[in-house]
């Protein structure tokens, strides 16, 4: 029996009505760009699996590394013990994070990295002796499924039948370059009638949105509003951190760093589950107390993994190489040309890219996941190239390593599917 009718019999994937879309395909092996399914097709991964595989699935760096770790420490619980790999991360972490961050804490993924710096924000006042209850987020942002990080977001296909059980958050418009003063006169009123704890935001692209962009400048002075009146602000750089934006974090685009950063995905090159959340000393020392309750009692048993570490540790390793640093400029270099060559066409609305993200609006109606949604996730598998439509948006997140001729192949995937529509 073929993997993929055994799948159907126990398991519930996410992200899936399984009523309409019952099949999954099955992928035996995955090696640089290339995912294998079990009758031997191949398909360019164009969005690395999730943003996950940078450097590319299986890389034998990182493998190397992974597996050395397992043959000296798997696991060791985080509470009560340290380890070398966990101390060199932290480390090479430090040298690559905004000058502001000096502590590292460990989660299991990007949702939980959000649930813990939502949590020491709210506790981080009221340590202080202040009680804030109130976020203050993007519309249209998303930063995870867990109920904190459900809150914070903004998509409502995800959050409707849980809107009665979420935090209390105000949401405004992203900075657009001309709505800079608006969007401060709306802060200051929710100041005047609120005690906010916190401002989360993924900074300059929004990815489950769409790859929806803003404003440098104007979320800069967002920013520094926040400052002024003494709000945390917290960075989901899920997405967009370790190089995608061009730069090895978003927020390295700012002159205001945050005050809290949420990092995953890439962290580990998508090979094994890990999170960080980190934050200024300002922060860390406001839990510094004799009272015990004071301290951060938010805990995850695989919490700085061993084997993990050193899988994080091959990646920045890799991540600053010159090698890496040159494949992230001249996919950013080739996604320009094609932008060049596709902005005008007739079914294209929109285009942007900044590193290596690009991504297309269509002139075309679509449900995020509905019925030419799927077609056209349909036509781009059947030419071999795993893209996945946000919407009507298609977009492109390349890993590091792809070569032209697979880079070339994706772009002209693109263009024939404009023609499909």
């Amino acid at each position: 029996m073929s993997l993929q009718k055994r799948d159907k019999k126990h398991l519930w994937h996410p992200l899936k009505q399984h009523q309409l879309n019952p099949d999954s395909l099955a992928i035996v092996k995955a090696k640089g760009c290339i995912l294998t399914d079990e009758d031997g097709n191949e398909y360019i991964d164009a969005i690395a699996s999730w943003y996950t595989c940078m450097y590319g699935h299986c890389n034998e760096y990182i493998v190397e590394a992974t597996y050395k770790q397992m043959q000296q420490l798997d696991q060791v619980m985080f509470s009560d013990f340290t380890h070398e790999p966990v101390i060199k991360l932290s480390e090479e972490l430090i040298k690559i994070l905004p000058q502001n961050q000096n502590k590292i804490y460990f989660n299991d993924n990007g949702s939980t990295a959000v649930e813990a710096g939502i949590k020491m924000a709210l506790q981080y006042y009221f340590n202080n002796g202040e009680k804030r209850s109130l976020f203050i987020a993007f519309e249209n942002g998303f930063h995870g499924d867990t109920f904190g990080a459900m809150s914070v977001s903004g998509l409502s296909v995800y959050n409707d039948p849980f809107e009665d059980f979420l935090i209390d958050v105000k949401r405004i418009p992203t900075p657009n370059g001309s709505n800079t003063k608006t969007l401060l006169e709306q802060l200051k009123l929710l100041v005047s009638h609120h005690n906010i704890a916190g401002f989360i935001y993924e900074p300059l692209i929004q990815g489950a949105a769409g790859m929806k962009t803003h404003d440098a400048k104007g979320l800069n002075t967002i920013l520094n509003f926040f400052k002024q009146h003494n709000i945390l602000t917290i960075a989901d750089e899920v997405m967009t951190g370790f190089g995608k934006t061009g730069k090895n974090f978003a927020s390295d685009y700012l002159e205001t760093k945050p005050d809290i950063m949420c990092l995953s995905k890439a962290l580990t090159a998508g090979l094994l589950p890990m999170a960080i959340t980190s934050c200024t000393q300002e922060i860390y020392d406001a839990f510094l107390s004799n009272d015990v309750a004071k301290g951060f009692f938010h805990c995850h048993t695989y919490s700085a993994n061993p084997v993990a570490c050193a899988t994080a540790i091959a990646g920045i390793e890799l991540l600053t190489s010159t090698k890496i640093q040159d494949s992230i400029k001249w996919i950013e270099q080739s996604h320009s040309k094609f932008n060049t060559e596709i902005k005008n066409h007739p079914k294209v609305e929109t285009t942007r890219h900044l590193g290596v993200i690009f991504a297309i609006d269509l002139n075309v109606k679509m449900a995020r996941y509905g019925d030419l949604r799927d077609k056209l996730l349909k036509f781009f598998m059947d030419r071999g190239v795993f893209l996945r439509p946000l919407g009507n948006t298609i977009y492109i997140q390349v890993p590091y390593v792809i070569s032209k001729a697979e880079l070339q192949k994706v772009y002209q995937t693109i263009q024939d599917a404009l023609h499909f529509i």
